[in-house]
């Protein structure tokens, strides 16, 4: 291909917004059914649903089916970002049995997808509430001796309007229908003493049960508890007791071992590792002791964003697959006894989730050159394969960008980390002496992390001649709790200082246009570019910011405008909102619309009960009559993160043609987005 000389950002791509559009999302919650492999899987085209794919244990023909049509979609929305949407049983006729959770309703659905005529039959009622006010998640069935068969999951039941007029607990919901009209057929098997809990793990042999709890102010990742306790004859929880974690100690992922013992994910050393708990050994009332099983300055989880996920999995055999790196995780089986790790061979370089079924594993991996796809690892060969969700590249690999893991140096000589992706197109080169324009991308969270992988998205913007940084500012997951921890009291400091960082590094060592400076970011991330786009200390270092269903109000927020989850999360971010309430006024973009002087784009989806649309409105009246170009796009039917096809393309090309009129470059390829000043 001949090499075309022409200005950055003004190069044409094959990779349009559509594209980007049909590749958003990833596979998410694979589970074992038998021998079986299900996961959900996206569907922008179709409304964003999450459609329930199921893989037959010899692979069939290589492809997996849908076990659900349209319009079903195998979501939930426990804590807002939902959990663990289904399990499955299987039966000795009649095939499998499916439970999940549907997301128009909320409600928790039975299924027989191998029965001829089989439809979905409603297992839980609507809430007398207020609508969705009933949901459910992490489920597992249950047969308790003596007892009919039972699913026991998460409730989560609303007794008011407010956002935070909640209770959550631990529930046994009956297999035969029975509760579908009448909530009291739901047997609470715990109270609601804790404020949140994550769904129940039965022992090997039905005997006695674990989950994890925690109360506000604490997030999942500052301090967890794991509960245990005696399953009886009629499937009731007696001796309820905690049996470790604590204030300061996450625990993220509990599970039983073959032999009975309690396997947890404590970052009790400064790192999420593994360790071995008998609750057996326990003297009355202790802890018990606990052995650790492969201590290492890394992470064998992460934070707990959603109900139900999973880190590692024990196998029957007595090892354990368990994910684990620092920064990107990789697939390793553990063998406890000896403390070593074999890794799976591969390509992959980030995975995400994994279930195990005898000696197989499968996860949900991608690499900076693939998407996430389901792999396969058999432990008895050592090999790896792709088994669903391959794949395919829709444009010639040669306009992927090449990204390369940086370490800048942030205030104090601290270390920052950050993927830096040049621009790259296989048939274009800028003219001689001409500095890239680059995107500062700053990750929602804020407790979480860029992967490394292949992301159409940041592939528009490189293969057009912009350049993407990637932060993992202070404050993200994947480097231990003292990295977690930078960002405690210190958010719109730290991760604007680090964003800032990263960008000033590249354009001082001649990678970046520094007049051509962006920034984005989404929900935590929209915060850090509102904060940074009206802060005195990063004043005229961008030249544009784009801002997703942000957070711009403090004080607003902490005060009802959110949802429960994280209607504390400032205690902890911030400070105490009663002991510092300067500070929430001080650091809210909110407050200083009028040091606002780079032109924006702010998107927002009108179903966000996260992050309302209303500090939107309020910023923009704030804004009102100063002059600077802006636009504000809004999306009926998107809540917290775009999810249909259309929201997404529109999006994204509006994002690109505020770097073209920003950056002072021409571009036929997209709308003009209209800014107002």
């Amino acid at each position: 291909m001949p090499t075309i000389t022409a200005p950055y950002g003004t190069w044409t791509s094959p990779i349009d917004a559509s594209l980007v559009a049909s590749h958003d999302g990833r596979p998410e919650y694979p589970g074992a059914v038998g021998e079986e492999i299900w996961w959900t899987e996206p569907r922008p085209a179709e409304g964003g649903r999450r459609a329930l794919m199921r893989l037959p244990a010899d692979g069939g023909d290589g492809a997996a089916e849908s076990v659900l049509p349209a319009p079903w979609n195998v979501r939930n929305r426990v804590i807002e970002y939902g959990g663990q949407p289904w399990t499955g049983a299987v039966r000795s006729e009649g095939g499998p049995l499916l439970v999940f959770t549907h997301f128009a309703d909320q409600r928790l659905y039975a299924y027989e997808p191998d029965v001829p005529g089989s439809v979905p039959r409603p297992l839980t009622p609507l809430s007398e509430v207020c609508d969705g006010g009933l949901r459910w998640c992490d489920p597992v069935v249950v047969e308790p001796e003596g007892s009919r068969p039972e699913v026991w999951c998460v409730m989560e039941e609303f007794t008011g309007e407010g956002p935070t007029d909640v209770r959550r607990l631990l529930a046994a919901v009956p297999l035969d229908g029975s509760a579908a009209e009448d909530r009291g057929r739901v047997r609470e098997l715990t109270g609601d003493a804790s404020r949140f809990v994550t769904g129940p793990r039965p022992s090997p042999d039905g005997r006695r049960v674990a989950w994890l709890a925690w109360d506000h102010p604490a997030m999942p990742w500052d301090g967890t508890l794991v509960k245990a306790a005696r399953v009886t004859g009629g499937g009731e929880l007696k001796d309820v007791r905690t049996v470790a974690g604590g204030p300061e100690e996450s625990v993220a992922q509990v599970e039983w071992a073959p032999d009975g013992t309690l396997l947890l994910a404590s970052d009790e050393t400064g790192w999420w590792n593994l360790q071995r708990l008998d609750l057996d050994a326990a003297a009355p009332g202790g802890f018990g002791e606990r052995v650790a099983l492969c201590p290492r300055e890394e992470e064998f989880a992460g934070g707990l964003w959603r109900i139900g996920q999973r880190w590692f999995a024990p196998m029957a055999d007595g090892l354990i697959a368990t994910l684990h790196g620092r920064g990107a995780m990789r697939l390793g089986i553990l063998d406890p006894r000896t403390g070593e790790i074999a890794d799976a061979a591969g390509p992959w370089t980030e995975w995400a989730a994994l279930a195990v079924t005898d000696t197989r594993v499968v996860g949900v991996a991608a690499s900076p050159h693939s998407s996430y796809e389901v792999v396969e690892l058999n432990t008895g060969t050592g090999h790896a394969v792709v088994v669903a969700a391959a794949h395919e590249d829709p444009v010639d690999p040669a306009h992927y960008p090449q990204p390369l893991v940086r370490t800048f140096t942030g205030p104090g000589g601290r270390d920052i980390h950050a993927h830096v992706y040049p621009p790259h197109h296989p048939g274009y080169a800028a003219p001689e002496g001409e500095l890239p324009p680059y995107v500062v991308w700053a990750h929602g969270g804020p407790t979480s992390r860029a992967p490394l992988v292949l992301d159409l998205e940041i592939a528009y913007f490189t293969s057009r001649g912009i350049g993407v940084v990637e932060v993992n500012y202070g404050g993200s997951t994947g480097y231990g709790r003292s990295y977690r921890n930078r960002l405690r009291e210190q958010w719109g400091v730290v991760d604007v200082e680090d964003c800032a960082a990263a960008a000033r590094q590249l354009a001082a060592e001649g990678s970046a246009d520094p007049n051509r400076l962006a920034l984005r970011g989404g929900s935590a991330g929209g915060w850090t570019t509102a904060a940074s786009l009206t802060s005195p200390d990063t004043a005229g270092l961008y030249a544009c910011g784009t801002i997703s269903y942000p957070i711009l109000d403090l004080t607003g927020w902490a005060t009802g405008e959110t949802h429960d989850f994280e209607s504390q999360y400032l205690e902890s971010l911030v400070g105490p909102l009663r002991e510092v309430p300067d500070r929430y006024r001080d650091r809210s973009p909110m407050q200083h619309a009028d040091r606002i002087e780079a032109p924006f784009l702010l998107l927002q989806g009108l179903d966000d009960v996260i992050c309302p649309s209303v500090q939107c409105d309020r910023f923009l009246e704030q804004l009102d009559g100063r002059g600077v170009p802006h636009a504000y796009l809004t999306f009926e039917g998107e809540g917290h993160g775009f999810r249909r096809a259309e929201t997404i393309i529109r999006a994204v090309e509006a994002e690109l043609s505020l770097y073209a009129q920003t950056f002072g470059t021409e571009r036929g390829d997209v709308p003009t987005l209209e800014l107002k000043p």
